[in-house]
């Protein structure tokens, strides 16, 4: 495993873009939906980090993985294993379904996607 240094370092500027979001942005537009398609590109650039190697699928993974959190969400997966109290884990599970998440993280692996295209057209081969 070799490290990728630009894709860590993206996704520590994401991090803190969507900490700066969860903390202080209360608007109807960025964090509801920015926050949710950015979450898609944290985690991609997260990955892409540790890996040196393009996951194949990688964007659309990441959308099932996401798709799976908003559907624990949906059945309330929090409060049936009774960890709605516990902050830290309400905050990553969510306790919130809306479909609206989801057409986010979507549009998160289609902007990936392209991404992945854009990259894989500029190497010679």
């Amino acid at each position: 495993m070799k490290i990728n240094l630009p894709y860590l370092i993206a996704f520590l500027a994401l991090l803190i873009i969507e900490i700066i979001i969860a903390l202080f942005v209360r608007d109807a537009i960025i964090r509801p939906y920015v926050g949710d398609v950015l979450v898609i590109i944290l985690l991609y650039t997260f990955i892409r980090g540790i890996f040196q190697k393009p996951l194949k699928y990688l964007p659309v993974f990441l959308f099932i993985f996401a798709l799976a959190v908003e559907i624990a969400q949906y059945y309330q997966i929090a409060r049936l294993l009774n960890l709605q109290s516990n902050k830290i884990v309400s905050t990553i599970i969510g306790s919130t379904y809306d479909i609206k998440d989801i057409v986010c993280y979507l549009l998160g692996t289609v902007i990936l996607i392209i991404w992945e295209r854009l990259e894989k057209a500029k190497v010679p081969g």
